[in-house]
């Protein structure tokens, strides 16, 4: 047995109209459907009264937006899976018909907005379409930035270092790799580079240096909504001071710690500094810490000593 495929919902003016579809067939009077019916009628008959009424559009808009929508590696039909509109109705914007009638003048607004809402993101172009560079490739120096390698970088996303430079070199990329790109920054963004041994720290270090030598900004300087706009630039005062203060370092590190639960891989991380340079300014804030209390018991106990001998003289 053969299961139908209903392509219009019940409780819609279309299919009270069209059927379950597909195609044009006897409308479906249920009750769902009777009220949706209802409710178009009064939303009509409002309009009209206010005189806003107007059920076509001008169609050239759209069809333009198609075209440029093709032209950037989304074909009509995938425009229209994104758009939730039928195939045939984009084919009737784009092409005509059926028969030898022309390309449709007026398309409903409903329709027109939904297909002009598509854009042309690396997130809905097809895997080997072309998409810009730009988001894949802050995305990489970020986590370059933060210790990744481009070696460690490329072997995750399955490429030769020639392929990994090429992408951080070219205007365009596939979408596919814009995709992997993408996942690969959303699992890494937040972690730190592996440095269990001497080899992995001085590969995280050389990647640190590289990046700083170039200027280019870690994950939390960017914003997930401007990191794929090629005119966004990184959040103001990013880079810092040239050298950060050890005691500085361990302070913010510290409210890491007590705030947000931070290990000390990922405050490392978050900072923007190796785990050794991290533990290396810990243990000098803890020195500071003893030299200090100690400094301060001395005094304490010069005073005490002073104020016994006050008393004894007064005595």
């Amino acid at each position: 047995m053969t299961a139908v495929t209903e392509s219009r919902p019940h409780g819609t003016r279309a299919r009270y109209v069209l059927g379950p579809g597909p195609g044009r067939g006897p409308g479906c009077r249920c009750d769902s459907c009777r009220a949706a019916n209802r409710a178009e009628a009064r939303r009509r008959n409002r309009q009209i009264v206010y005189g806003r009424w107007q059920p076509y559009v001008d169609a050239l808009p759209v069809r333009v937006h198609l075209r440029e929508l093709a032209a950037a590696g989304v074909g009509w039909k995938r425009a229209a899976a994104l758009a939730d509109v039928s195939t045939g109705a984009v084919s009737r914007i784009l092409y005509g018909g059926p028969g030898e009638r022309p390309p449709s003048q007026r398309v409903r607004p409903q329709t027109a907005a939904a297909i002009l809402a598509v854009r042309a993101s690396a997130d809905q172009l097809a895997p080997g379409a072309l998409a810009d560079s730009t988001g894949a490739r802050r995305r990489l120096q970020a986590l370059v930035a933060t210790g990744w390698s481009q070696a460690r970088l490329a072997r995750l996303l399955g490429m030769t270092e020639a392929n990994f430079g090429a992408v951080m070199r070219r205007d365009q990329v596939t979408a596919g790799t814009a995709r992997a790109v993408s996942q690969l920054y959303n699992r890494l963004w937040n972690q730190p580079p592996p440095e269990h041994d001497q080899r992995a720290r001085i590969a995280a270090s050389r990647a640190r240096r590289y990046a700083a030598d170039r200027g280019w900004a870690p994950p939390l300087a960017w914003d997930d909504d401007l990191i794929d706009d090629p005119s966004a630039a990184p959040a103001e005062g990013w880079q810092g001071p040239a050298r950060r203060r050890s005691a500085d370092l361990a302070e913010e590190a510290e409210e890491l710690f007590r705030r947000e639960s931070y290990t000390r891989e990922h405050a490392a991380a978050r900072l923007g500094v190796s785990l050794s340079g991290l533990d290396m300014a810990l243990r000098r804030a803890q020195r500071a810490r003893e030299q200090e209390h100690t400094a301060q018991r001395a005094r304490f106990g010069g005073a005490a000593a002073g104020e016994a001998g006050y008393q004894a003289e007064a005595g």
